[in-house]
């Protein structure tokens, strides 16, 4: 067993601390100084040693058996403490003085930089202020970067705006001397653009491992703004760097600075951190660190899955290539700086802080101190800048944030201030990689259409005859009337409807501008084949006619039509009782046009590549979509009413979405008659990368660039509410693309020209394509998508935190019904309002317990058999769940009898799914006695508990036949899939406060 001695006092050494003691190798921790919070980790013990005097710490670590001692601040490793402990036998983790220059000294740093061809910033070092603004005046790069060579406790840096910033932070360093000695000389540096982010390594002086990229938010203020700091959160792992980029740190930068400094005769053990400017021409150095950083340090020892022990002595022992760094998957890991009032200029000491120990008994919350200390009443109180890091634990980027910061809120101390915006960067992104809600989730499978089409295609062939020029699939029908015995003009029909947008015209009541997207969607269609559309017929369905509803509808087709140019000649208007509820119709159009032969669109076989893609912009989403969109509405916790959060003009979120689609015929026409255009894509249900292939020859592909139209905002606001991913995003919506036309690169003036109305866009070219790849190739999407998503982060999170409850489960074994609750709960589409934190089982190695830890759900094994009694062992439970915070209890499975001391406590939150319709076959064996008692209808029931055994107030119930032969297995097996969709829609009644229980134990139900 093992002795460890820890250098340092902030939340880094803490973080340190806390993985050694996982450790089974490590007896005993010892921390110089340390602080409150360190001093409460298991194995422990904070010891007073004068850390500057080497020799003396050395000795030390001899006479109390030290095996390792861990250096985590910068300053002790550039006085060369690493040194005087290996040359007393000591291992250190940590770099020679030699190597520690690599931060130590940034003059140096930057020429190792150039010697080893590491890729950084154009850079100068200066000890003359005017030879320094010099520079700055003459540099054929923005020389804005002004840092103090030596040690400044992180502060050294300004960025600088302007050359006239940049000026007088040389004055304050060189010749006010702000940093002391520090500031001797000064490093000049590029202004590099790009997203920071900080990679991290172990090393033993020849091998590295890399670990999960972070990103530290160093400003002080939400927003990037403010002064310069130590950090004031981070989070991990870090999603804007790909993983082509990653590997290109590695090799390039990482290995090739070991590497470096090995041939330098200074091999370098510890931990190297780069700190990185992702531009777009790689990755690049911004500065290197000998040490753990911090606060990222907290975020990445968090999901660190392996023995931290073994892989720092691998280190020392020039053995790494020995160990293999695990992670923990599917997680993200957000830690957020709660400082004190002054900070950074100055620090308050002695506020009392609370709430601290409530967040740190939450599972998935970690509170890691930095600056604190205790008085002598037990109080712990502020002792420095950063105060705490709160560190905490989801499955996803933007749930982490979320809960970092409202954990946050929740720890109080006089002048308390942090960020509310760390991570927002990583969450755009990696809601635009990872987005979990689809088309499909809401009910909409893109890709059942398209095989309905391939199955159905020869069944409708055999309805041609003489005249039929197209087949299903494309835009429109077109029908060859000279080959059907008539003259020469061909004719292009059209139908569609206008979709669940219907939906939201009737939740708000505006129906005038749904007929204007039923005119839009059949003649953009017919236009996409060069066609003038002619005439028009329009078909309504509903329950119960309602006069003045069809009346604004029909003047909706009727102001399509005038802007298309048809004749509105006839329609339908079906009143059908019973098949629609009161207040639904439902619409469908017809739209015949005629184009001259020659003029026939697609020209497919005339595409080539180097042809141009125009492009006219959308309205918005247009007529699509809208089973997706409702769902984002309730996921976020929407009205129709509300206002719009995207909009520019006041509108509600409802009239915002009813936008109608736009028509492209007078903006159009005259360019597809005049010959010089190829073929037309409406970018309908699909999207983009499903439409404009429909256009397209095999073998070619288009290439198109996102920063070359205006992408309307509301998708910014559907992308982050949602949790979209950009994939799904381009074959869902139109992404601000109505209609695409391909023309030769010799007719694009000439066709430009013709467009009238609407702004035409450049927007990319056809190229060859190779095989198995994507027909639509989308540049920069992601890029010009997290523009325009940033602005509602902060209110997607909001959003996201007030509606999900705490959610604790209660199993005893195979937890079928634990898994509907975890599926339901993960998927953004059901709007549960919930969030399952801790899973309490009473019998070990369960397959529930599995179940719970490969969704990231913290357990907990309380054995009832360890207990004298039945409400010892429920009280027992009860302290667990208090202490995670939970708000609501659902036994999933759960096997025992609960006293009734737990259901009072609980009551009113404590949910169960029973095998019955109660108040039917109550206790055990409800499936037996239902067969017993000879009924033909059995099923399930989700309820509140009370003292009596299946008495509560009823939630949901669901029905199941029992069938003829029907044993108490085959019945039971039916009946849990009943469960799992009971069960969810209860947890959903009772988190989103849909419905309560009373005083008097009776249902309230609010509308």
């Amino acid at each position: 067993m093992a002795n460890v001695l820890v250098i340092g006092n902030g939340g880094r050494e803490h973080a340190i601390s806390w993985k050694l003691a996982q450790s089974e190798e490590v007896k005993q921790i010892y921390v110089c100084p340390g602080n409150a919070g360190i001093s409460q980790v298991n194995k422990v013990t904070c010891v007073t040693l004068n850390v500057k005097d080497y020799e003396a710490v050395a000795s030390w670590s001899k006479e109390n058996n030290i095996s390792l001692v861990v250096v985590g601040p910068e300053d002790p490793l550039a006085g060369g403490i690493a040194d005087v402990l290996r040359a007393h036998g000591v291992d250190c983790f940590g770099p020679s003085r030699a190597a520690a220059r690599i931060e130590a000294d940034k003059h140096w740093a930057k020429s190792f930089m150039d010697r080893h061809d590491i890729p950084t910033a154009r850079w100068g070092a200066f000890t003359s202020a005017d030879e320094a603004k010099a520079f700055i005046a003459s540099a054929s790069f923005p020389a804005l970067v002004v840092k103090a060579s030596g040690l400044a406790a992180g502060k050294g840096v300004v960025v600088a705006s302007s050359q006239s910033e940049a000026c007088n932070a040389l004055d304050s360093i060189l010749t006010d001397h702000k940093f002391g000695a520090a500031g001797n000389t000064v490093v000049v540096e590029e202004l590099l653009e790009g997203e920071e982010v900080s990679v991290l390594a172990f090393v033993d002086g020849s091998n590295i491992s890399v670990m999960l990229p972070s990103q530290d938010h160093k400003r002080h203020m939400d927003g990037d703004t403010g002064a310069n700091t130590g950090g004031m959160g981070a989070y991990c792992p870090c999603p804007l760097i790909t993983e082509s980029d990653l590997a290109a740190v590695t090799d390039t930068i990482l290995q090739k600075a070991v590497n470096g400094l090995k041939m330098e005769k200074s091999p370098f053990i510890g931990v190297l951190y780069a700190g990185l400017m992702l531009t777009k021409d790689g990755p690049k150095v911004l500065e290197f660190n000998c040490r753990f950083g911090d606060p990222e340090t907290e975020v990445v020892l968090a999901l660190l899955e392996s023995n931290l022990y073994r892989i720092m002595l691998a280190c020392c022992k020039g053995e790494l290539d020995n160990e293999v760094l695990r992670w923990r998957q599917g997680a993200y890991a957000v830690g957020v700086v709660i400082a004190s009032r002054g900070y950074p200029e100055s620090s308050s000491k002695g506020n009392v802080i609370t709430g601290h120990e409530v967040i740190s008994r939450w599972p998935e919350h970690l509170v890691f101190h930095s600056g604190t200390s205790v008085l002598a009443n037990g109080d712990l109180v502020t002792n420095g800048g950063r105060v705490l890091v709160v560190v905490t634990i989801a499955s996803e980027l933007m749930l982490a944030a979320a809960k970092a910061t409202k954990a946050c809120g929740k720890i109080v101390f006089d002048g308390a201030q942090y960020r509310t915006d760390i991570a927002h960067k990583g969450i755009v992104r990696s809601l635009l990689q990872e987005g979990r809600l689809s088309y499909k989730a809401s009910g909409v499978d893109i890709e059942a259409g398209g095989t309905l089409v391939s199955r159905i295609k020869r069944t409708v062939e055999l309805t041609n005859r003489n005249g039929v020029l197209s087949s299903i699939g494309g835009f429109g029908g077109v029908f060859d009337t000279k080959a059907a015995g008539y003259k020469d003009p061909l004719l292009v029909s059209g139908t569609d409807g206008v979709g669940t947008k219907l939906k939201i015209a009737q939740a708000c009541g505006l129906h005038s501008t749904v007929g204007i997207d039923l005119v839009a969607m059949c003649v953009n269609d017919i236009l996409a084949h060069g066609a003038e559309p002619l005439f028009f017929l329009d078909y309504l369905a509903c329950g119960i006619l309602n006069v003045d509803v069809a009346s604004q509808v029909v003047a909706g087709v009727v102001e399509g039509c005038q802007e298309a140019g048809c004749a509105l000649i006839g329609g339908e208007t079906a009143e059908m009782p019973g098949m629609y509820a009161v207040g639904d119709y439902d619409l469908a159009g017809f739209a015949v046009g005629a184009v001259e032969r020659s003029r026939l669109l697609p020209n497919t076989e005339k595409i080539q590549a180097g042809d141009v893609v125009i492009a006219l912009t959308s309205s918005g989403v247009h007529s699509n979509g809208f089973s997706l969109i409702r769902k984002i509405v309730e996921k976020y916790g929407a009205q129709y009413s509300d206002p719009a959060p995207f909009s520019e003009s006041g509108k509600s979120l409802g009239e915002e979405l009813l936008t109608p689609t736009k028509i492209y015929v007078r903006s159009l026409l005259a360019a597809l008659q005049s010959g010089k255009v190829k073929a037309m894509a409406h970018i309908t249900g699909g999207g983009l990368t499903e439409n404009i292939p429909r256009i397209l020859p095999e073998g070619y592909k288009v290439q198109i660039d996102a920063t070359k139209w205006p992408i309307p905002s509301v998708f910014g606001w559907l992308a982050a509410a949602g949790g979209i991913s950009a994939s799904e995003l381009l074959r869902t919506f139109n992404c601000g693309i109505g209609a695409a036309i391909i023309v030769s690169a010799l007719d694009v003036e000439h066709v430009l020209k013709l467009i009238t109305c609407e702004v035409p866009y450049t927007v990319g070219t056809v190229e060859a394509r190779s095989e198995g790849t994507s027909q639509v190739e989308v540049m920069n999407f992601v890029s010009a998508m997290e523009a325009l998503m940033r602005p509602y982060v902060n209110l997607v999170m909001k959003a996201h935190t007030q509606n999900r409850k705490r959610v604790g489960v209660l199993i005893s074994g195979t937890g079928t019904n634990l898994q509907s609750l975890i599926d339901a709960t993960l998927d953004p589409s059901r709007g549960t309002g919930a969030e399952i934190v801790l899973v309490i089982s009473n019998r070990p190695k369960v397959l529930g317990l599995t179940r719970a830890q490969k969704a990231n759900i913290p357990t907990k094994v309380i054995p009832h058999t360890a207990y004298k009694s039945r409400l010892e062992f429920d009280m027992a439970m009860h302290s667990e769940l208090m202490a995670a915070g939970i708000e609501i209890v659902c036994l999933a499975g759960f096997m025992r009898i609960l006293t009734g001391d737990f259901v009072r406590l609980w009551r009113g939150r404590l949910i169960n799914i029973h095998p019955a319709l109660l108040p039917l076959f109550k206790g055990t064996h409800a499936h037996r006695q239902a067969l017993e008692a000879g009924v033909r209808i059995t099923g399930c029931t989700a309820h509140f508990v009370e003292e009596d055994i299946d008495s509560g107030a009823i939630l949901v119930q669901e029905s199941v036949q029992i069938e003829l032969g029907d044993t108490e297995e085959t019945l039971e097996e039916r009946v849990k899939q009943a469960e799992h969709k009971v069960f969810p829609k209860a947890l959903k009644l009772v988190a989103t406060g849909k419905v309560y229980l009373n005083e008097t134990g009776k249902l309230v139900w609010r509308q």
